[in-house]
């Protein structure tokens, strides 16, 4: 009987001195985490992982241990353990999880975690970028094939990234240990700190032999991403906080990025200096210079980002000093991570994102910056640029063509290598648009005829007007888009036309004719006789093109200021239109709704069309057969008398272009 007690003693005492050094270890690894250093935390984590402990925490870290040193399909293994465990996890692991997913070309499970991530956060960017693009991989597609790439000739067993072109010299990131110092290690990835190395661009299209750059500029941390004036005089670099042999730190005690500039000096880089914008508590980062070196683009998470790091802009004014950093806003950054910018010399801003639909990891997207800073739509630029895994520093020459990008695909040397290529075709895809008018009936040509051009979005894109020979043209039409034209000449009816541009580069033909409006009054009459009540109006002849609106001498509005929905006060009036309808059960009608002139073009037509359909919605539901009618809004395009934009008029001027009208087409 002692012997059992014995026996049960010693085992608690095991149980009590295992559980505790397991709290232990998953402690230390915690303080690691922490601290950012993610290859300690993983050593940790995974010697009690693989002892069977399961820990929904631990699995989180496991995960992101993994997958913020760029390691997806490791962190892959963890995320599946982690919602195993428990399915209902934050957004954030949701989009982790489903990049990794992709990154080990799972794209079926990944695009069903990401309607999941739509569901649960439905203002996340990413997961509306999912939702407005379900078929992206077709669109990568259509991308792809564009360019031949090769490996650069520079990379190592290490990691090798982050180019730009000096003059006749590829100037490059590494983590190479050349024997030449003695090197520590990045705690964050437990792999060599990078320094920045030239190499000479020969006329073949190969690589010299890679050299370290000046000492001045690396030291014992990280240096990266450098960039260069075009006059060779001044370099922005990325670099660990750490100047004049003074390392800065965060209140974690961690040392982030800054950015710095340095002046060279009799052939060496001096007057090194951090830039004004720069924090202890924030990383500043991969610089990029504008076409005209008026301003600095950049990857932060400082204050006022939208996800993990955005791509930010700053001012470079003449006299040296900095603006304040703007952020480029969500029409470029996401909740995910934006990095690596580069201006191409035709104003494309070329950045790595995971935020947007890609092929996993981060991918390289392009766009286009137009002259009031804004951005055109962003792309993916497809493979082979990108893969599944990450894709980034892509960098551009846009008179040859050629270029170096960063990757950590699988096939290469290193953990990152540099690869070279040359882009065969362009992704920038227009088409002219073209075609001629006729009459729809007399197939006569019509000139002088005025062509809107809108996008899906309702935006006026182009007006021009058809030549003498009926004949007209719209300029750089963007292919993949849909677009509508909408017509307008006196004695015609408008006509609005969709159309979807095919996504490739060419011609398309689209011819239009148009319909004459109906006379109004022709021979064939009849008589307002109802005896309805309803009817009150004085008994005169009807025919196509008759207004009844008019005939019936029924007020034209029926609609409060900037409202779609019929007055009750208006009703009554309204019956009467029904009452003819009724009289006459084979009249049909054409219900065209008008507006003034008060708010903007595109506003009043889009309410005027609102209008038509509430009045043609209203007939239906009193009895009257939706085949008997048809319905469209001219907006402010009919006025009445001159109150047009500009013109100073009365609220009674204005309440004339106010009005509906409902002319007989059949009787």
């Amino acid at each position: 009987m002692k012997t059992k007690s014995l026996q049960y003693s010693v085992l608690l005492i095991f149980v009590f001195l295992n559980t505790f050094a397991q709290k232990k270890i998953i402690s230390h690894a915690d303080e690691q985490y922490e601290k950012y250093a993610y290859s300690e935390a993983i050593k940790l984590y995974e010697s009690e992982a693989n002892k069977g402990y399961k820990d929904e925490k631990m699995f989180q870290r496991l995960g992101n241990s993994y997958y913020f040193n760029g390691e997806s399909v490791k962190a892959l293994k963890w995320y599946d353990e982690l919602f195993a465990m428990n399915d209902q996890q934050e957004p954030e692991y949701l989009y982790r999880y489903s990049q990794c997913l992709k990154s080990d070309g799972n794209y079926t499970k990944a695009d069903a975690i990401l309607e999941k991530l739509n569901k649960k956060a439905a203002t996340d960017k990413r997961g509306v970028l999912f939702e407005n693009n379900r078929k992206y991989l077709d669109e990568i597609r259509s991308n792809s094939g564009r360019f031949e790439i090769a490996d650069a000739g520079i990379n190592s067993n290490y990691s090798d990234y982050g180019n730009t072109v000096f003059g006749n010299k590829l100037v490059f990131t590494s983590a190479r240990d050349t024997g030449t110092v003695v090197k520590k290690n990045f705690r964050w990835t437990n792999k060599s700190f990078t320094d920045l190395y030239t190499a000479e661009l020969m006329s073949d299209g190969s690589v010299g032999n890679p050299k370290r750059f000046q000492k001045k500029v690396n030291t014992m941390f990280n240096e990266s991403t450098p960039v260069f004036t075009k006059d060779g005089k001044t370099m922005y670099f990325t670099r660990n906080n750490f100047l004049d042999g003074k390392r800065g730190r965060a209140e974690n005690k961690i040392t982030l990025l800054k950015l710095y500039k340095a002046t060279i000096i009799d052939g060496e880089w001096k007057n090194i200096q951090e830039l004004p914008f720069n924090s202890d508590q924030y990383s500043v980062a991969h610089p990029a210079l504008s076409t005209d070196e008026k301003t600095l683009y950049f990857a932060s998470d400082m204050p006022g980002t939208l996800g993990q790091s955005d791509l930010f802009k700053v001012a470079i004014n003449n006299d040296g000093t900095f603006g304040k950093p703007e952020n480029l806003g969500a029409s470029v950054n996401t909740e995910g991570r934006e990095t690596f910018p580069f201006i191409s010399g035709e104003e494309e801003l070329y950045f790595s994102t995971d935020g947007r639909p890609g092929l996993g990891g981060l991918d390289v997207f392009v766009t286009k910056i137009k002259n009031d800073g804004t951005f055109e739509e962003v792309q993916n630029v497809g493979e082979p640029v990108n893969s599944k895994k990450d894709d980034f520093a892509f960098i551009i020459n846009s008179e040859n063509r050629k270029g170096f990008f960063s990757s950590n695909r699988d096939g290469g040397k290193g953990s990152d290598d540099v690869y070279r290529f040359t882009e065969t075709k362009r992704l920038i895809c227009e088409q002219e648009l073209s075609g001629s008018l006729t009459d729809s009936e007399t197939k006569q040509i019509l000139s002088n005829v005025t062509l809107v051009l809108f996008d899906e979005n309702r935006q006026n894109l182009q007006q021009v007007v058809s030549d003498q020979n009926g004949n007209y043209v719209f300029l750089k039409v963007k292919c993949g888009k849909e677009y509508t034209i909408k017509t307008a000449k006196d004695d015609y009816e408008i006509k609005e036309i969709p159309f979807a541009v095919k996504r490739e580069n060419g011609k398309t033909i689209l011819p239009i004719s148009l319909d004459k409006k109906p006379l109004p009054l022709v021979a064939k009459t009849a008589m307002i006789k109802t005896p309805s009540v309803e009817v009150k109006a004085k008994v005169k002849p009807i025919g196509v093109g008759t207004d009844l609106a008019k005939a019936l001498q029924i007020p034209l509005d029926f609609f409060d200021l900037g409202k779609a929905t019929i007055r009750k006060s208006s009703e009554s009036q309204l019956k009467k239109i029904v009452a003819i309808m009724n009289q006459y059960p084979v009249l049909t009608l054409d219900i065209r709704s008008h507006t003034d002139s008060q708010q903007s073009a595109s506003y009043n037509m889009i309410l005027s069309e609102k209008r038509a359909q509430s009045t043609k919605n209203w007939l239906i539901k009193k009895g009257v057969k939706g085949d008997r009618l048809t319905a469209k809004g001219f907006g402010e395009t009919q006025l009445v008398n001159r109150c047009a934009d500009g013109v100073k008029c009365s609220k009674k001027e204005h309440q004339q272009n106010r009005r509906t009208e409902f002319l007989v087409t059949n009787i």
